[in-house]
């Protein structure tokens, strides 16, 4: 066996629990570091540089969440497409794919680069981020953004390898580049008082690291997947497969965060007190989402290369697996950090005030985080059966039209942050019925019998 071929995977044979754990943990552990990495930026410019610095940070994430997940959607498509070929022994498109997710990759980074520079304040301010903040909301997105085309070829670039079943190497290079994020943190915020500029210039230094790390790999790998530069090229039919995947899952996420945007603009009606204590309750919940992610991007990997070996039986059951897995890991880490909810809060800000917006956040959100990780599964595997554009339209009517809705009429009514909160649990349970509705529907379209290996 090759050194690169060591950390493959054929997840179309043999024991699947197993196989799905041990594919899943460094996915588990990688979402973890990245929001931890994540988490010291909020907790560094929270401690040191004040509640509007800590609000400034927490402003920006729906608006960048909403710029990159176009771009981002469209490395699910690498994932499925990767992983079907990969396992179909397809070597010429599989080799086609990756050059041009990677040239895509770069293009998508510099394009969100130059949106992000020019329309970050215009944004802001429709989004009534308060005075006070918005000048360090401003230059924390915009820094931000700069370093878009490495982590835009980083994330394509991990795709590929975690198609084949390679999560481990990713993980190692993502550690490396966090911990250069944070001791960058105190350098740029402690010593040199940068504050929200600090922690952006950190976080695209690490980024770049990260880029270098995971293309090197890439370029030592042998047969397929071995990335070369001067066979970097756009292949038509491939980004047509890429687009015809991953574009509706990127809308899909456009619109998650269209109405996470509107929610943050009617959370920061409430001040920056407000804005500082959902921001980092939001951080806190997104170690249960990254976690219940890794589950989603475990059944896309495994059923993407099971469709792609024909294996359709071993495909639903990977579904079964995953749903039980996810529902697990939702109900345990919802009720553990509703429980810690204080002295977590308290890590980012010490301000009574601010622990109590958090706590009232978390109260409506983490009982019912698992209903989330149903919805993504459900998704990612109606995507990896080849339905990208019917999970969108149910997203966009469960998530993005419900939740406007809600603010508009019920919070319009009521407006008090219990109102706006509640919406997110009962998004997440009616989309994520709705997805295995449509997926019962569709499962009868394929074959009955697996293909003999």
């Amino acid at each position: 066996m090759n050194e690169t071929d060591k950390f493959q995977m054929k997840m179309y044979e043999g024991p699947l629990i197993r196989k799905m754990i041990t594919f899943s943990i460094p996915l588990m552990i990688t979402g973890i570091l990245q929001l931890l990495y994540n988490a010291a930026d909020i907790i560094v410019v929270g401690r040191y540089a004040g509640t509007d610095a800590l609000s400034a940070v927490g402003a920006t994430g729906s608006l960048i969440n909403l710029i990159v997940s176009l771009f981002m959607g469209l490395s699910l498509g690498t994932t499925v497409m990767v992983s079907r070929f990969h396992a179909a022994k397809s070597n010429e498109n599989l080799t086609q794919t990756v050059h041009t997710s990677i040239l895509l990759a770069l293009i998508s980074g510099v394009i969100i680069a130059i949106i992000g520079v020019v329309l970050a304040e215009p944004i802001l301010t429709e989004m009534n981020v308060p005075e006070n903040v918005i000048d360090g909301a401003t230059t924390y997105m915009q820094i931000y953004c700069m370093g878009m085309p490495f982590a835009m070829l980083y994330n394509f670039a991990a795709s590929v390898l975690r198609a084949v079943g390679n999560t481990r190497q990713p993980l190692y290079y993502l550690t490396f580049s966090g911990i250069i994020n944070i001791v960058l943190n105190f350098i740029f915020v402690v010593y040199f008082n940068m504050s929200v500029a600090g922690v952006a210039y950190a976080t695209v230094i690490s980024q770049f690291v990260s880029t270098v790390l995971v293309l090197r790999c890439l370029a030592r790998q042998t047969g397929p997947l071995k990335l070369e530069f001067k066979k970097l090229k756009i292949h038509k039919d491939k980004l047509l497969d890429l687009a015809k995947i991953g574009l509706p899952a990127g809308f899909q996420g456009m619109l998650f965060s269209i109405s996470n945007a509107i929610i943050q603009s009617s959370i920061n009606s409430f001040g920056s007190i407000a804005m500082a204590g959902n921001a980092a309750a939001c951080n806190i919940e997104g170690f249960i989402l990254r976690t219940m992610h890794a589950v989603h991007e475990t059944d896309v990997a495994f059923s993407s290369q099971c469709i792609g070996a024909k294996q359709y039986k071993r495909s639903a059951l990977v579904l079964r697996y995953s749903l039980v897995y996810v529902t697990a890991i939702g109900v345990v880490m919802g009720l553990v950090f509703y429980l810690l909810k204080t002295p977590l809060l308290g890590l980012y800000n010490s301000d009574p005030a601010v622990i109590a917006i958090g706590a009232k956040r978390m109260f409506y959100h983490c009982y019912f985080y698992f209903f989330a990780g149903l919805m993504n599964v459900m998704a990612g595997h109606l995507r990896s059966m080849g339905s990208s554009f019917a999970p969108m339209i149910i997203s966009f009517a469960g998530i993005c039209f419900f939740r406007t809705a809600w603010i508009y009429t019920i919070f319009a009514m009521y407006p008090n942050l219990d109102v706006l909160y509640i919406s997110y649990p009962i998004s997440w349970a009616v989309t994520a019925f709705s997805h295995m509705l449509l997926y019962m529907k569709l499962k009868r379209k394929f074959p009955k019998e697996d293909k003999p290996l």
